[in-house]
């Protein structure tokens, strides 16, 4: 994937909610990379990248070098893996040992330099020639290697007691746990020059380059020291939390935008903006990682690298055939305040989860106080034109979902604990239920999102999460709750053959969904929340069984899926829906096994159009009929479902919000959704509308236009690409007939007209801007065009063409 700018590149960046990792590398001295733990590392003497393997059994290593793969030895787990100046080493999953690779050997032989099945390891970290690395209950820093002058690199102190470190050109540095404060150590007197002029600055990350450091202040504030020979210290942007990751280099430094993701450099051998690459221009990243003269950085939307800079010459400007790398090591433990990076199970392979940097929950660009002004080194901001710095600039894709609303929990238990009772009894009094929900929803602040607690610079429309979380409790109203069936456990385990796993028909946001047969001969889907898990999954599940009932027992239309009851049984959590006997559109489009070869979807452009206005009249109903507003959060294929009489109606409303008024924004604490169909501006900047619909909406006319999936991968091509990226840019070059599904028959002349309207319609509606898109009356305005143009062609004798006008 080249990275030269296109009408849609320079229109629009990619988003990023930034993860904290970085490399760095050395200036003036015959050395070549250094290196910061982190789940990626260039080792510039032999031009090689390496990174951690995302959606694997094992983490595995695997490298690029000289325009090839190399699978690193031993096929194990690692957690963080760090570069040197000809090798690079890696620390085990768990941090019992620390192995190195010498990458100017062929096949990159393995050597262990630490095993302790005792002390414990993290934070490892590689300079031009040593290693270091933190002992975990201890926090003392541990360093091995360093030979080439002779003596060994020294360990610091015991007595110094580390939050992290990281390593330059023949020397370390650490940021101190007791007071924050920076300390060096080693052969080179750039540890004294760093340390000296940090001082008793307090800060919460550090990244060395050659003979430099840069690292976040305590107040967010972007602070280099050291050797300033090539302006690699000359921040030229400094608004608190204005970057998360950064990188250090030989005579450079880099640092990625809180922002939008983008990169910006400074410093270089001939002129400031060196590293500023026009192979990345708009290009967003979680995350970077330097040489001495090299950057990398990890793609937004796809988790793939690439590299640029004047000691790149593999593949320069394309993704590294590497294939997805995770962001963050895989752990077993549960993640902080800050929450799990999106689809964490899915990139660990089911083997632990990615945390979130908290660093992403900071506000955004908050404006410096008097008494924290920037470090007297830093200079005016840069005048560089044509750099996007809005953050509404996205990518087409964003990789992973986020999970449910933390800030709703409580309240959401609340409301079904409130109005369900206890098992078996149907609360009638409605008096009760509302003061039962008012009286708790008096904690719902205890759950508000932390870093909604800052003030931003940015003024947004709209209620704050915690208020609309309140909203749900409000609005659901007792008589509609009353006529909801209470079933006993019993019932339904009988209804579906003790949940046989015959009866599993798919699953849902909290639960799997099964197949049930009630005492009265009526058929149900009958959704089961899991038992047995951690703490943090079970509230997921009670605010998703929460939010479905608040929102399903308040609404009544054909185009959504019927709530007929639920049971709340201990830790049991069920709802009872209507059957839907055809299935979903997904399984329609994507799983024919499973449906069957005779699906009236597939062959009909009239049948597709069909579903796509029934889900759309579904969703408007939601966001203009539907008081007050809701918005489903997760409109995907796999949530469209068919009924008998392949009506199509949405369903999971597990992530739904009650919403603003038509068009109106809210600041939610933390993105969800799903790979492929998340807004990527809801994503970046978690500023909800209704219009976040209308994008996944979009997505499902892709879908059913084109017959592929959200996400999917092009042959010879590792990496996965976007449907949005795929199609967007082709329907407008006027390739859509080349893209259309040949499962389908061939489109006669109007059906050809109405296919052609519903494509641009679709690309409308995946517009990077939510102001771009249409609302969902538009929508079905042009889809009811498209399905009476498809009623009068089957009217008609038309012979089948493969013609698109060109009004």
């Amino acid at each position: 994937m080249t990275f030269r700018p296109s009408s849609l590149t320079v229109a629009a960046a990619a988003a990023s909610f930034l993860l904290l990792a970085s490399i760095a590398s050395p200036p003036r001295a015959a050395v070549n990379a250094l290196g910061s733990s982190s789940t990626t590392a260039v080792v510039s003497g032999t031009s090689t990248f390496c990174g951690i393997l995302a959606g694997e059994p094992t983490q595995r290593i695997e490298c690029y070098q000289n325009n090839r793969l190399v699978s690193v030895e031993p096929n194990t787990s690692f957690e963080a893996i760090s570069g040197g100046s000809t090798f690079f080493c890696g620390l085990l999953s768990g941090g019992s040992a620390v192995l190195c690779w010498d990458t100017t050997a062929g096949g990159f032989p393995p050597k262990r330099i630490y095993y302790s099945a005792t002390v414990k390891l993290t934070d490892l970290t590689v300079g031009d020639d040593h290693v270091c690395a933190l002992e975990v209950n201890t926090s003392i820093a541990r360093c091995w290697r360093g030979e080439k002058n002779g003596s060994k690199f020294p360990s610091p102190p015991e007595a110094w007691q580390f939050r992290a470190i990281t390593s330059g050109s023949g020397y370390a540095c650490g940021i101190l746990k007791n007071k924050s404060r920076v300390v060096c150590w080693g052969k080179n007197a750039a540890a004294a020059e760093i340390q000296g002029q940090f001082g008793d600055l307090t800060m919460s990350t550090l990244v060395a380059g050659a003979s430099h450091a840069c690292g976040l202040a305590s107040n967010g504030t972007l602070v280099c020291k050291g050797n300033n020979d090539y302006g690699q210290l000359v921040v030229p942007f400094n608004s608190a939390f204005e970057f998360s990751s950064i990188a250090a280099g030989a005579n450079f430094s880099c640092a990625v935008r809180q922002t939008n993701g983008l990169v910006i450099c400074w410093g270089g051998e001939t002129n400031r903006f060196e590293y500023d690459s026009d192979l990345v221009e708009g290009v967003s990243f979680e995350t970077i990682v330097a040489g001495s003269n090299v950057i990398c950085g990890l793609i937004t939307w796809n988790l793939t690298m690439t590299c640029w800079g004047p000691g790149w010459s593999n593949n320069l400007g394309s993704d590294l055939p590497l294939g997805m790398i995770i962001p963050g090591p895989c752990v077993k433990t549960q993640c902080s305040m800050c929450g799990t990076y999106p689809n964490s199970d899915t990139l660990c392979h089911g083997s632990g989860t990615i945390c979130r940097s908290c660093q992403v929950e900071l506000p955004i660009a908050l404006p410096l106080s008097p008494s924290e002004s920037p470090p007297s080194q830093n200079l005016q901001p840069s005048s560089r034109p044509g750099r996007p710095l809005n953050r509404l600039s996205l990518a087409f894709v964003i990789v992973g979902s986020v999970g449910v609303l933390v800030g709703a929990c409580t309240v959401i238990y609340c409301l079904w604990a409130g109005v369900c009772g206890r098992f078996g009894k149907k609360m009638n009094d409605s008096a009760q239920v509302q003061q039962e929900v008012a009286e708790a929803s008096l904690d719902s602040t205890a759950n508000v999102d932390p870093g909604a607690q800052h003030p931003r610079s940015v003024s947004f429309k709209g209620q704050s999460s915690g208020s609309l979380n309140r909203d749900i409790v409000g609005s659901c109203p007792s008589k509609r709750i009353d006529k909801t069936e209470v079933f006993s456990l019993s019932e339904l385990v009988a209804a579906t053959s003790s949940f046989s796993p015959e009866n599993k028909i798919g699953s849902g946001s909290f639960g799997e969904v099964y197949f049930g047969k009630l005492t009265d001969g009526r058929l149900v889907a009958i959704k089961r929340g899991k038992t047995n898990m951690r703490r943090k999954k079970v509230q997921e599940k009670e605010s998703a069984f929460g939010s479905e009932l608040a929102v399903l027992s308040r609404l009544n239309h054909k185009h959504l899926v019927g709530l007929v009851g639920f049971c709340q049984d201990e830790d049991e959590r069920l709802l009872v829906y209507d059957y839907m006997s055809n299935g979903s559109l997904h399984d329609h489009l994507h799983n024919t096994e499973a449906i069957g070869a005779t699906s009236k979807i597939l062959s009909s452009w009239k049948s597709r159009i069909k579903v796509a206005l029934d889900a759309a009249r579904g969703i408007e109903y939601l966001h203009n009929y539907a008081v007050p507003p809701i918005i489903h959060r997760d409109i995907k294929s796999s949530n469209i479902l068919l009924d008998s009489n392949w009506t199509a109606r949405v369903s999971d409303f597990g992530l739904s919000l009650i919403g603003p008024e038509t068009d109106q924004e809210y600041v939610s604490s933390k993105a969800v959704g799903t790979l492929g169909y998340i807004d990527p501006e809801y994503y970046a900047m978690n500023v909800l509308t209704t219009k976040s619909d209308v994008y996944g909406l979009g997505v499902v006319l892709l879908e059913l236009l084109t017959g592929k999936r959200s996400v999917f991968r092009i042959e010879d091509e590792l990496a996965p690409i976007g449907l949005v990226e795929y199609v967007r840019p082709r329907v407008l070059a006027g390739e859509l007939m080349t893209l259309l599904d040949r499962r389908a028959e061939p489109p006669t002349t109007n059906e050809a007209r109405a296919v052609e309207l519903v494509a641009h319609t679709a690309v409308r509606c995946v517009n990077l801007e939510c102001k771009e898109r249409p609302n969902m009356a538009e929508v079905i305005a042009d889809l009811e065009r498209a399905y009476s143009l498809c009623e009068e062609s089957h009217s008609s004798f038309t012979n089948p063409t493969f013609f698109i006008s060109s009004e």
